[in-house]
């Protein structure tokens, strides 16, 4: 239970990080809104035309009377929609860190350099192609995970009681894992732990995990929230990335009173 608390604690340390750096939270926002656009349009997409979609794919269904017709096509394309709402929170954070990798690689430099005793961040060394590579593959390894997760909860879903329940409790578990996952990846990928050895860090530590992903991903669920949230996000993660290889951290009441660089 304290490491679920601590998880939560970087979670806001991360939102209180930016609020005191007003660029860096200015230039996070901007992959965010890119992401948002993308996927609103391809959900008001899938609103308009996935009733025709379902019926292409249901030819035999043609022939069938009133209301069995509408009700089973209604509820496909409700379906539908809800499996392309639930990728959507599943691979938002992923996509938006792919689309902003040169903007979050910085914030969580600046944040690794504010907090570092000796005032210095790691680097990966990496050329920014390498960099970008292995965020891609690694980013849809793990999309290939939280889906196959996705899909599992949401068959499990039609169960009665425990479909209404525990599925979802545990959906918030999982989709939250997966999103520190993603999130603290910025940090430890600069300091050469591959995904691998960042899983077997997180599932080491699943109630910090937990306790950090859990909250972001049901704040996530309202419209634009995840937008705002997101530059703390990096910010909390990579502050979480140094509690999970255990490097020191400057007591952040030594540096309030000090100035503020943006």
């Amino acid at each position: 239970m304290r490491d679920l608390g601590a998880g939560f604690g970087y979670l806001l340390k991360g939102q209180r990080w930016v609020a005191r750096h007003g660029r860096q939270f200015g230039l996070g926002l901007l992959p965010g809104l890119i992401t948002l656009v993308l996927y609103a349009a391809a959900l008001v997409a899938l609103a308009i035309w996935g009733e025709d979609v379902v019926a292409w794919a249901t030819p035999f269904a043609d022939d069938w009377s009133s209301p069995w017709l509408g009700l089973f096509r209604g509820f496909l394309t409700a379906v539908l929609f809800a499996l392309g709402l639930l990728l959507a929170v599943l691979t938002f954070t992923a996509v938006t860190l792919l689309i902003g990798q040169p903007f979050y690689e910085n914030l969580s430099e600046k944040v690794d350099t504010d907090v570092s005793p000796d005032g210095t961040a790691p680097e990966s060394g990496l050329p920014f192609w390498r960099e970008l590579w292995v965020s891609a593959r690694d980013s849809l390894r793990i999309l290939v995970r939280a889906c196959l997760w996705g899909v599992l909860l949401f068959a499990l879903g039609f169960l009665p009681f425990v479909g209404q329940t525990v599925v979802p409790v545990v959906g918030f578990f999982v989709t939250g894992f997966f999103l520190t996952e993603e999130l603290t990846a910025v940090a430890l990928q600069r300091r050469g732990v591959d995904l691998r050895a960042r899983l077997t860090l997180l599932r080491s530590r699943k109630t910090l995990a937990w306790g950090f992903g859990t909250p972001l991903g049901l704040a996530f669920l309202v419209p634009c929230v995840a937008v705002f949230l997101m530059p703390g996000a990096v910010a909390g993660a990579t502050l979480l990335a140094r509690e999970l290889l255990g490097e020191e951290t400057a007591v952040e009441d030594e540096r309030a009173d000090e100035p503020v660089s943006s």
